[in-house]
Protein backbone atom coordinates (compact mmCIF):
# COMPACT_ATOMS: atom_id res chain seq x y z
CA UNK A 1 0.00 0.00 0.00
CA UNK A 2 1.50 3.45 -0.97
CA UNK A 3 0.20 6.02 1.05
CA UNK A 4 1.13 9.83 1.12
CA UNK A 5 1.23 12.50 4.06
CA UNK A 6 -0.34 15.93 2.53
CA UNK A 7 1.44 18.18 4.98
CA UNK A 8 4.00 17.72 7.11
CA UNK A 9 2.64 20.34 10.00
CA UNK A 10 2.10 19.71 13.62
CA UNK A 11 -1.26 17.27 12.10
CA UNK A 12 0.61 15.75 9.53
CA UNK A 13 3.59 14.76 11.89
CA UNK A 14 1.00 12.73 14.03
CA UNK A 15 -0.81 11.36 11.00
CA UNK A 16 2.90 10.07 9.95
CA UNK A 17 3.86 8.45 13.19
CA UNK A 18 -0.05 7.24 13.45
CA UNK A 19 0.00 5.70 9.85
CA UNK A 20 3.90 4.12 10.48
CA UNK A 21 2.59 2.19 13.42
CA UNK A 22 -0.21 0.84 12.22
CA UNK A 23 0.98 0.36 8.82
CA UNK A 24 4.10 -0.98 8.79
CA UNK A 25 4.37 -2.54 5.73
CA UNK A 26 2.66 0.75 3.90
CA UNK A 27 5.38 2.65 1.79
CA UNK A 28 4.81 6.19 2.97
CA UNK A 29 5.81 9.38 1.14
CA UNK A 30 5.59 12.77 2.81
CA UNK A 31 4.21 15.20 0.47
CA UNK A 32 4.64 19.48 1.45
CA UNK A 33 4.31 22.39 -0.40
CA UNK A 34 7.33 23.76 1.61
CA UNK A 35 11.01 23.85 0.10
CA UNK A 36 12.69 21.14 1.44
CA UNK A 37 15.50 22.36 3.69
CA UNK A 38 12.23 24.04 5.29
CA UNK A 39 11.25 20.74 6.71
CA UNK A 40 12.62 18.63 9.32
CA UNK A 41 11.79 15.04 7.58
CA UNK A 42 12.31 11.96 8.96
CA UNK A 43 15.98 10.21 7.77
CA UNK A 44 15.05 8.10 5.04
CA UNK A 45 11.07 8.43 4.01
CA UNK A 46 10.44 9.65 0.41
CA UNK A 47 9.41 13.18 -0.19
CA UNK A 48 7.56 15.55 -2.76
CA UNK A 49 7.84 18.99 -2.19
CA UNK A 50 7.97 22.69 -2.89
CA UNK A 51 5.12 24.98 -5.37
CA UNK A 52 2.57 22.70 -6.63
CA UNK A 53 3.34 19.53 -4.51
CA UNK A 54 -0.37 18.65 -3.84
CA UNK A 55 -1.01 18.39 -7.67
CA UNK A 56 1.72 15.58 -7.85
CA UNK A 57 -0.03 12.41 -5.76
CA UNK A 58 -0.85 10.19 -8.84
CA UNK A 59 -0.34 6.37 -8.16
CA UNK A 60 -0.94 6.46 -4.07
CA UNK A 61 -3.72 4.15 -2.71
CA UNK A 62 -4.29 6.81 0.02
CA UNK A 63 -3.77 10.61 0.69
CA UNK A 64 -3.90 11.58 3.97
CA UNK A 65 -4.78 15.63 4.38
CA UNK A 66 -3.81 17.96 7.15
CA UNK A 67 -7.21 19.88 8.15
CA UNK A 68 -5.73 23.13 6.73
CA UNK A 69 -5.56 21.78 3.13
CA UNK A 70 -8.46 21.36 0.99
CA UNK A 71 -9.54 18.71 -0.46
CA UNK A 72 -9.58 19.99 -3.97
CA UNK A 73 -6.43 21.37 -3.72
CA UNK A 74 -4.96 17.49 -4.28
CA UNK A 75 -4.77 16.09 -7.43
CA UNK A 76 -4.68 11.88 -7.02
CA UNK A 77 -5.68 8.93 -8.41
CA UNK A 78 -6.37 7.44 -5.10
CA UNK A 79 -8.41 7.85 -2.02
CA UNK A 80 -8.46 11.19 0.14
CA UNK A 81 -8.84 10.42 3.75
CA UNK A 82 -7.73 12.56 6.79
CA UNK A 83 -6.72 12.03 10.73
CA UNK A 84 -10.57 13.09 11.54
CA UNK A 85 -11.92 10.52 9.54
CA UNK A 86 -9.78 7.59 10.75
CA UNK A 87 -10.40 9.02 14.32
CA UNK A 88 -14.14 9.09 13.74
CA UNK A 89 -13.96 5.37 11.91
CA UNK A 90 -11.98 3.97 15.21
CA UNK A 91 -13.23 5.47 17.85
CA UNK A 92 -14.30 3.53 20.98
CA UNK A 93 -15.95 5.85 23.00
CA UNK A 94 -18.79 8.69 22.20
CA UNK A 95 -17.64 11.98 20.75
CA UNK A 96 -19.03 15.32 21.77
CA UNK A 97 -18.08 17.32 18.40
CA UNK A 98 -18.12 21.09 18.80
CA UNK A 99 -18.55 23.24 15.93
CA UNK A 100 -19.19 27.24 15.07
CA UNK A 101 -17.16 30.66 14.18
CA UNK A 102 -16.06 31.86 17.78
CA UNK A 103 -16.43 29.77 21.08
CA UNK A 104 -15.70 26.28 19.99
CA UNK A 105 -12.06 25.94 22.41
CA UNK A 106 -14.19 27.58 24.74
CA UNK A 107 -17.31 25.44 24.94
CA UNK A 108 -14.93 22.38 24.73
CA UNK A 109 -13.58 23.14 27.30
CA UNK A 110 -16.46 23.95 29.52
CA UNK A 111 -17.89 21.04 28.53
CA UNK A 112 -14.75 18.83 29.52
CA UNK A 113 -14.52 20.52 32.88
CA UNK A 114 -18.13 19.41 33.72
CA UNK A 115 -17.62 15.79 32.41
CA UNK A 116 -14.22 15.57 34.58
CA UNK A 117 -15.76 17.19 37.53
CA UNK A 118 -18.33 14.31 37.21
CA UNK A 119 -15.57 11.56 37.29
CA UNK A 120 -15.22 10.64 33.38
CA UNK A 121 -11.90 10.10 31.63
CA UNK A 122 -11.87 13.17 28.92
CA UNK A 123 -10.21 13.45 26.08
CA UNK A 124 -10.17 17.07 24.87
CA UNK A 125 -8.61 17.29 21.19
CA UNK A 126 -8.88 18.73 17.69
CA UNK A 127 -8.62 22.07 16.45
CA UNK A 128 -8.02 23.12 20.26
CA UNK A 129 -4.24 22.40 19.85
CA UNK A 130 -4.22 18.18 20.70
CA UNK A 131 -4.26 16.09 17.09
CA UNK A 132 -6.49 13.81 17.90
CA UNK A 133 -5.12 10.94 16.08
CA UNK A 134 -2.24 11.15 18.84
CA UNK A 135 -4.61 9.89 21.13
CA UNK A 136 -6.61 7.38 19.32
CA UNK A 137 -5.03 4.44 20.71
CA UNK A 138 -5.29 5.46 24.17
CA UNK A 139 -8.68 6.25 24.43
CA UNK A 140 -11.46 3.16 26.10
CA UNK A 141 -15.20 2.48 25.71
CA UNK A 142 -15.72 4.30 29.02
CA UNK A 143 -13.99 7.61 28.06
CA UNK A 144 -15.19 10.36 26.45
CA UNK A 145 -13.87 12.28 23.36
CA UNK A 146 -15.07 16.15 23.59
CA UNK A 147 -13.66 17.36 20.04
CA UNK A 148 -13.68 20.99 18.92
CA UNK A 149 -13.85 20.86 15.33
CA UNK A 150 -12.90 23.43 12.54
CA UNK A 151 -14.26 23.50 9.03
CA UNK A 152 -11.54 22.55 7.76
CA UNK A 153 -11.43 19.41 9.73
CA UNK A 154 -15.55 18.46 8.95
CA UNK A 155 -14.27 19.81 5.13
CA UNK A 156 -14.52 15.96 3.95
CA UNK A 157 -15.63 14.61 6.92
CA UNK A 158 -17.80 10.76 6.69
CA UNK A 159 -19.13 10.54 10.25
CA UNK A 160 -20.50 12.84 12.30
CA UNK A 161 -20.57 12.78 16.67
CA UNK A 162 -23.29 11.56 18.71
CA UNK A 163 -23.96 14.49 20.15
CA UNK A 164 -22.91 17.62 18.26
CA UNK A 165 -23.04 21.39 19.31
CA UNK A 166 -23.34 24.23 16.54
CA UNK A 167 -22.69 27.40 17.93
CA UNK A 168 -23.11 30.87 15.73
CA UNK A 169 -21.18 30.98 12.38
CA UNK A 170 -20.57 33.68 10.92
CA UNK A 171 -17.82 34.35 7.80
CA UNK A 172 -14.78 33.15 8.40
CA UNK A 173 -12.12 31.71 6.61
CA UNK A 174 -13.38 33.36 2.94
CA UNK A 175 -9.45 33.53 2.09
CA UNK A 176 -9.60 29.44 1.64
CA UNK A 177 -13.38 28.36 1.17
CA UNK A 178 -14.45 29.27 -1.79
CA UNK A 179 -17.31 31.12 -0.42
CA UNK A 180 -19.94 31.34 2.81
CA UNK A 181 -21.25 28.44 1.15
CA UNK A 182 -18.33 26.07 1.55
CA UNK A 183 -17.57 27.42 4.55
CA UNK A 184 -20.92 26.75 5.95
CA UNK A 185 -21.38 23.17 4.15
CA UNK A 186 -18.02 22.38 5.48
CA UNK A 187 -19.46 22.88 9.12
CA UNK A 188 -22.82 20.98 8.18
CA UNK A 189 -20.19 17.44 8.52
CA UNK A 190 -21.00 17.79 12.07
CA UNK A 191 -24.78 17.28 11.45
CA UNK A 192 -24.78 15.58 8.37
CA UNK A 193 -24.36 12.01 9.04
CA UNK A 194 -25.95 11.64 12.57
CA UNK A 195 -28.28 8.73 12.96
CA UNK A 196 -31.12 7.97 15.27
CA UNK A 197 -30.43 8.25 18.94
CA UNK A 198 -27.90 11.10 18.00
CA UNK A 199 -28.24 14.87 19.12
CA UNK A 200 -27.82 18.32 17.51
CA UNK A 201 -27.78 21.06 19.90
CA UNK A 202 -27.86 24.17 18.20
CA UNK A 203 -27.44 28.03 18.11
CA UNK A 204 -30.87 29.94 19.10
CA UNK A 205 -30.68 32.70 16.45
CA UNK A 206 -28.13 31.57 13.91
CA UNK A 207 -29.44 30.79 10.42
CA UNK A 208 -26.98 29.07 9.46
CA UNK A 209 -26.98 26.94 12.92
CA UNK A 210 -30.54 26.28 12.18
CA UNK A 211 -30.02 24.92 8.27
CA UNK A 212 -26.83 22.66 9.43
CA UNK A 213 -29.24 21.05 12.45
CA UNK A 214 -31.89 21.09 9.83
CA UNK A 215 -29.66 19.03 7.46
CA UNK A 216 -31.17 15.47 8.28
CA UNK A 217 -34.15 14.27 10.28
CA UNK A 218 -32.45 11.48 11.95
CA UNK A 219 -31.81 11.86 16.05
CA UNK A 220 -32.91 15.00 18.34
CA UNK A 221 -32.67 18.55 17.62
CA UNK A 222 -32.87 21.25 20.49
CA UNK A 223 -31.53 24.88 20.99
CA UNK A 224 -29.45 25.54 23.93
CA UNK A 225 -29.73 29.28 26.16
CA UNK A 226 -33.95 29.33 25.53
CA UNK A 227 -36.21 28.12 28.11
CA UNK A 228 -38.34 25.90 24.69
CA UNK A 229 -36.45 23.62 24.14
CA UNK A 230 -35.25 21.60 27.22
CA UNK A 231 -31.73 22.95 26.98
CA UNK A 232 -30.11 25.04 29.69
CA UNK A 233 -30.96 28.61 29.29
CA UNK A 234 -30.08 31.81 31.37
CA UNK A 235 -32.24 34.30 32.68
CA UNK A 236 -32.26 37.21 36.03
CA UNK A 237 -28.58 36.02 36.73
CA UNK A 238 -28.99 32.69 37.05
CA UNK A 239 -28.90 29.26 34.80
CA UNK A 240 -32.04 26.99 34.59
CA UNK A 241 -33.36 24.28 32.53
CA UNK A 242 -36.98 23.93 32.54
CA UNK A 243 -38.86 25.33 35.80
CA UNK A 244 -35.56 24.51 37.83
CA UNK A 245 -32.58 26.57 38.70
CA UNK A 246 -28.97 25.44 37.96
CA UNK A 247 -26.82 28.15 39.61
CA UNK A 248 -26.44 31.37 39.39
CA UNK A 249 -24.55 32.78 36.44
CA UNK A 250 -21.36 34.81 38.23
CA UNK A 251 -20.17 31.47 39.15
CA UNK A 252 -18.29 31.76 36.15
CA UNK A 253 -14.61 33.08 36.08
CA UNK A 254 -14.86 33.92 32.96
CA UNK A 255 -16.39 37.52 31.57
CA UNK A 256 -19.12 38.48 29.27
CA UNK A 257 -22.89 37.64 27.86
CA UNK A 258 -21.20 35.49 25.30
CA UNK A 259 -19.17 33.18 27.71
CA UNK A 260 -22.95 32.41 29.89
CA UNK A 261 -23.96 31.94 26.22
CA UNK A 262 -21.04 29.60 25.43
CA UNK A 263 -21.80 27.66 29.09
CA UNK A 264 -25.72 27.81 28.42
CA UNK A 265 -24.24 25.17 25.33
CA UNK A 266 -21.92 23.41 27.30
CA UNK A 267 -24.46 22.37 29.98
CA UNK A 268 -26.58 21.26 28.00
CA UNK A 269 -24.52 19.36 25.93
CA UNK A 270 -23.19 17.46 28.89
CA UNK A 271 -26.71 16.76 30.21
CA UNK A 272 -27.23 14.24 27.40
CA UNK A 273 -24.59 12.10 29.27
CA UNK A 274 -26.73 12.58 32.44
CA UNK A 275 -25.13 14.64 34.40
CA UNK A 276 -27.03 16.30 37.58
CA UNK A 277 -27.65 20.38 38.44
CA UNK A 278 -24.97 20.09 40.98
CA UNK A 279 -22.12 18.81 38.59
CA UNK A 280 -22.93 21.44 36.32
CA UNK A 281 -22.38 24.21 39.11
CA UNK A 282 -19.52 22.82 40.16
CA UNK A 283 -17.39 22.25 36.41
CA UNK A 284 -18.94 25.41 34.89
CA UNK A 285 -17.56 27.21 37.93
CA UNK A 286 -14.39 25.30 37.88
CA UNK A 287 -13.50 26.81 34.51
CA UNK A 288 -10.85 29.26 34.35
CA UNK A 289 -11.06 30.41 30.87
CA UNK A 290 -8.16 29.60 27.85
CA UNK A 291 -5.03 31.68 27.15
CA UNK A 292 -5.50 34.42 24.59
CA UNK A 293 -9.37 34.06 25.11
CA UNK A 294 -10.08 37.33 27.01
CA UNK A 295 -6.87 36.37 29.38
CA UNK A 296 -6.23 38.86 31.82
CA UNK A 297 -2.98 39.95 31.82
CA UNK A 298 -2.06 42.51 34.74
CA UNK A 299 -3.17 46.06 36.51
CA UNK A 300 -0.48 48.14 35.79
CA UNK A 301 -1.19 51.72 36.99
CA UNK A 302 -4.45 51.03 37.36
CA UNK A 303 -4.80 50.20 33.49
CA UNK A 304 -5.89 46.43 33.07
CA UNK A 305 -4.92 44.46 30.10
CA UNK A 306 -6.06 41.56 28.33
CA UNK A 307 -5.14 39.41 25.94
CA UNK A 308 -8.19 38.08 23.38
CA UNK A 309 -5.22 37.27 20.44
CA UNK A 310 -7.46 34.40 19.96
CA UNK A 311 -9.94 36.69 18.02
CA UNK A 312 -9.07 35.97 14.26
CA UNK A 313 -12.96 37.04 12.82
CA UNK A 314 -14.82 40.38 13.57
CA UNK A 315 -17.33 38.35 15.24
CA UNK A 316 -15.02 37.58 18.33
CA UNK A 317 -14.10 40.63 18.56
CA UNK A 318 -17.58 42.06 18.90
CA UNK A 319 -17.87 39.65 21.82
CA UNK A 320 -14.77 40.64 23.71
CA UNK A 321 -15.75 44.31 23.49
CA UNK A 322 -19.36 43.52 25.02
CA UNK A 323 -17.87 41.67 27.63
CA UNK A 324 -16.69 45.02 29.09
CA UNK A 325 -18.15 48.04 30.86
CA UNK A 326 -15.58 50.29 31.60
CA UNK A 327 -13.94 52.16 29.16
CA UNK A 328 -11.84 50.34 26.29
CA UNK A 329 -8.60 51.09 24.61
CA UNK A 330 -8.78 48.41 21.53
CA UNK A 331 -6.28 47.07 19.35
CA UNK A 332 -7.39 45.75 16.20
CA UNK A 333 -6.09 44.61 12.99
CA UNK A 334 -3.54 41.84 10.74
CA UNK A 335 -4.37 40.59 7.73
CA UNK A 336 -7.89 40.49 6.61
CA UNK A 337 -9.19 36.88 5.82
CA UNK A 338 -12.11 38.32 3.53
CA UNK A 339 -14.34 38.79 6.52
CA UNK A 340 -17.07 41.58 6.52
CA UNK A 341 -16.75 44.16 9.65
CA UNK A 342 -20.22 45.54 9.21
CA UNK A 343 -21.36 44.24 13.09
CA UNK A 344 -17.62 44.86 13.99
CA UNK A 345 -18.27 48.72 13.21
CA UNK A 346 -21.53 48.46 14.51
CA UNK A 347 -20.85 47.48 17.54
CA UNK A 348 -17.90 50.18 18.02
CA UNK A 349 -20.72 52.87 17.01
CA UNK A 350 -23.05 51.83 19.31
CA UNK A 351 -20.60 51.10 22.21
CA UNK A 352 -19.95 54.56 24.50
CA UNK A 353 -17.49 53.18 26.24
CA UNK A 354 -14.87 53.09 23.73
CA UNK A 355 -12.18 55.35 24.55
CA UNK A 356 -10.16 54.58 21.47
CA UNK A 357 -9.18 52.42 18.25
CA UNK A 358 -5.84 51.35 17.97
CA UNK A 359 -5.04 49.78 14.00
CA UNK A 360 -2.29 48.00 13.35
CA UNK A 361 -1.32 45.49 10.65
CA UNK A 362 -1.93 45.31 6.67
CA UNK A 363 -5.54 46.07 7.51
CA UNK A 364 -4.89 49.41 9.16
CA UNK A 365 -5.71 51.97 6.65
CA UNK A 366 -8.75 49.89 4.57
CA UNK A 367 -10.09 49.10 8.65
CA UNK A 368 -9.86 53.23 9.23
CA UNK A 369 -11.77 53.98 6.08
CA UNK A 370 -14.20 51.36 6.61
CA UNK A 371 -14.63 52.56 10.20
CA UNK A 372 -15.18 56.61 9.24
CA UNK A 373 -17.37 55.29 5.92
CA UNK A 374 -19.71 53.78 9.07
CA UNK A 375 -19.78 56.76 11.27
CA UNK A 376 -17.44 54.88 14.41
CA UNK A 377 -17.52 58.01 16.49
CA UNK A 378 -14.62 57.09 18.34
CA UNK A 379 -10.84 58.36 18.37
CA UNK A 380 -9.03 56.19 15.84
CA UNK A 381 -5.16 55.33 15.79
CA UNK A 382 -3.76 54.43 12.99
CA UNK A 383 -0.03 52.92 14.33
CA UNK A 384 2.43 51.90 12.54
CA UNK A 385 4.26 49.85 15.16
CA UNK A 386 6.40 46.86 13.74
CA UNK A 387 6.72 45.32 16.95
CA UNK A 388 4.25 44.22 19.84
CA UNK A 389 6.24 46.84 22.33
CA UNK A 390 5.05 49.40 20.05
CA UNK A 391 1.54 48.10 19.68
CA UNK A 392 1.32 48.31 23.57
CA UNK A 393 2.86 51.49 23.37
CA UNK A 394 0.41 53.17 20.88
CA UNK A 395 -2.18 51.32 22.87
CA UNK A 396 -1.04 52.47 26.46
CA UNK A 397 -0.53 56.27 25.52
CA UNK A 398 -3.89 57.54 26.29
CA UNK A 399 -5.06 54.86 28.79
CA UNK A 400 -5.78 55.84 32.67
CA UNK A 401 -6.33 53.73 36.06
CA UNK A 402 -9.48 52.63 35.68
CA UNK A 403 -9.63 51.80 31.48
CA UNK A 404 -9.16 48.60 29.97
CA UNK A 405 -6.66 48.12 26.98
CA UNK A 406 -8.19 45.01 24.92
CA UNK A 407 -5.65 43.05 22.37
CA UNK A 408 -8.70 41.79 20.06
CA UNK A 409 -7.73 41.87 16.61
CA UNK A 410 -10.63 40.35 14.75
CA UNK A 411 -8.22 39.57 12.11
CA UNK A 412 -5.40 36.65 10.96
CA UNK A 413 -2.00 37.34 12.58
CA UNK A 414 1.03 36.71 9.78
CA UNK A 415 1.53 39.50 8.45
CA UNK A 416 3.46 40.26 12.20
CA UNK A 417 3.79 37.27 13.54
CA UNK A 418 4.04 33.26 13.86
CA UNK A 419 0.37 33.27 14.85
CA UNK A 420 -2.01 33.81 17.00
CA UNK A 421 -0.07 32.08 19.51
CA UNK A 422 2.85 34.41 18.92
CA UNK A 423 0.49 37.21 18.88
CA UNK A 424 -0.80 36.46 22.25
CA UNK A 425 2.54 35.87 23.93
CA UNK A 426 4.20 38.61 23.04
CA UNK A 427 1.25 40.67 24.57
CA UNK A 428 1.41 39.25 27.50
CA UNK A 429 5.32 39.12 27.65
CA UNK A 430 5.21 43.12 26.63
CA UNK A 431 2.46 44.06 29.61
CA UNK A 432 4.04 41.81 32.18
CA UNK A 433 7.32 44.14 31.52
CA UNK A 434 5.88 47.15 31.70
Amino acid sequence: MKIAIAGYGLEGKANYAYWTRHYPEAVITIADERPAESIELPDGVASITGEGAFSRLQGFDMVIRTAGLAPHKITTDGSIWSGTNEFFANCPAPIIGVTGTKGKGTTSSMIAAILRADGRVVHLVGNIGVPAIELLDTISPDDIVVFELSSFQLWDIQRSPKVSVVLGIEPDHLNVHVDMEDYVAAKGGIRRFQQDGDVCIYHPTNHYARDIAALTDKGVTKRYAVADDGGVYASDGYFHVGDRTICPTDIMQVPGLHNIENACAAMTAARELGVGDDVLAKGIGSFEGLPHRIEFVREHEGVLYYNDSFSSAPAATVAAIRAFQQPEIVVIGGIDKGADFSELASCLRDRTNIKEIVLIGEVRHALRDFFAAHQVPHTVTVSDAKTMTAVVEDARRQATAGDIVLLSPGCASFDMFRDFYDRGDQFREVVNAL
